[in-house]
């Protein structure tokens, strides 16, 4: 088996293996129940506090929702038994989040036990949120993109009112109303302390394949704005990276790698070459600076190209698989094979669990770390899955006789 073989054989497996795990898990009230920790494999319980199973974060089921139709449209071809439980279960999460988001327009990062919004703050105590009209967050984004995905496969009723709300968070980036922080209260004095990071616009530039895929055209046109917009205010010249904030010092190399995945999981094939150059570098830039062992470091110094910090999350590594097989369809340079092997080889190696079919969610260099990036919930297939299927499907075009045998 060549490269692409052996890529797409292993992607479509550990897959559907995270899929039937997460299917075959109790509930939680209806929702997905992905709270298990990586390293001692036990459920999280009530005493795990705002890990536990009382507490539903919005931003895992948003993804969630959005992994699940994603999937079925693949497996239906692939696995059909698969394809109609995801199916099922998209139905059924879409029924509950379209509800959680109707009645204030929104959606929240983390629900108690009663479904009201709540956050941790910095002492660990939990106090209800607040909940400004006019604010969204990423759990919005998340939760939106998630509802028109699947208001859209499933030709559902909702799904202008889904593409209005999604066109909402689009307006509150670029209109300085999107909070970065949901563990602080929502409010104005919160967006009056925040930087300028380029984090939302990554984050719903990765819904701009998904709404070309379902035809949604009119609802495309910030893709390209929010692409220049990252590319003219936040890429360091001289080293290829992407600050966090313009004219800071700090660089997410995993955000730096998902950007470049999402721009091209967008991008016609007739864009311009400068454009793929430029996003290549900053891929090739992100991945040597940023792959200390045994993944990819959280953030890293652009004036030093060193790492600041000893966490090296699962995610980044997933994000590097598509953005890389994404990059070598279009270029097929040494260099973006190199990454994606790089990346595979270190993924399936260092963080793959296998039995069960999920990864550890953080790694350093002494091993495994109970260290949890955004939420304790295990990843729903959104990283790990949507990014896997991305590069298997490059792997399918790569490889012509692979594509032919997959049907």
């Amino acid at each position: 088996m060549d490269f692409f073989e052996e890529a797409r054989t292993v992607y479509a497996a550990a897959n559907a293996g995270t899929l039937y795990w997460m299917l075959q898990r109790p509930m939680l009230g209806g929702f997905l129940n992905t709270k298990q920790n990586s390293l001692t494999l036990k459920d999280y319980g009530p005493e795990d506090g705002i890990r536990g199973q009382d507490y539903t974060y919005g931003w895992i089921q948003g993804r969630g929702l959005e992994a699940l139709v994603g999937h079925a449209e693949f497996f239906e071809h692939e696995l059909p038994p698969l394809a109609e439980k995801l199916d099922t279960a998209g139905r059924h999460l879409y029924d509950l989040l379209a509800a959680l988001q109707k009645p204030d327009g929104h959606a929240y990062f983390c629900y108690g036990r009663d479904m009201v919004p709540v956050y941790a703050d910095a002492a660990g105590t939990v106090r209800p949120q607040e909940r400004p009209a006019l604010i969204y967050t990423y759990s919005d984004a998340f939760v939106a993109k998630g509802l028109v995905a699947a208001a859209s496969r499933y030709g559902l009723a909702g799904l202008a009112d889904h593409l209005a709300y999604f066109d909402g968070v689009i307006a509150s980036i670029e209109h300085g109303r999107f909070q970065m922080d949901e563990r602080r209260p929502l409010s104005l004095d919160s967006l009056a302390m925040q930087a300028n990071d380029f984090g939302p616009r990554m984050i719903l530039l990765g819904a701009a394949g998904m709404l070309k895929r379902f035809g949604h055209t009119a609802h495309l046109a910030y893709a390209d704005r929010f692409i220049a917009h990252v590319i003219d205010l936040h890429l360091d010249a001289g080293t290829g990276l992407l600050r966090n904030v313009p004219g800071e010092d700090a660089c997410n190399v995993g955000h730096g790698i998902e950007f470049v995945g999402f721009a091209l999981d967008y991008l016609d094939d007739n864009c311009d070459p400068a454009l793929i150059e430029t996003l290549e570098r900053v891929l090739v830039s992100s991945f040597r600076k940023g792959f200390v062992g045994p993944g990819i470091a959280l953030t890293v110094s652009i004036a030093t190209g060193k790492p600041q910090s000893p966490y090296c999350p699962w995610w980044s590594l997933p994000e590097t698989i598509r953005a890389a097989a994404l990059c070598h369809e279009r270029t097929r340079s040494a260099e973006s094979l190199e990454i994606w092997k790089a990346a595979h080889a270190a993924f399936f190696e260092r963080y793959w669990r296998g039995t069960p079919p999920i990864a550890y969610q953080t790694m350093t260099k002494d091993g495994p770390a109970d260290f949890v990036p955004a939420t304790p919930d295990l990843d729903p297939g959104y990283h790990t899955g949507l990014s896997l299927l991305a590069a298997l499907r490059a792997a399918d075009r790569l490889s012509p006789q692979t594509h032919a045998i997959s049907g």
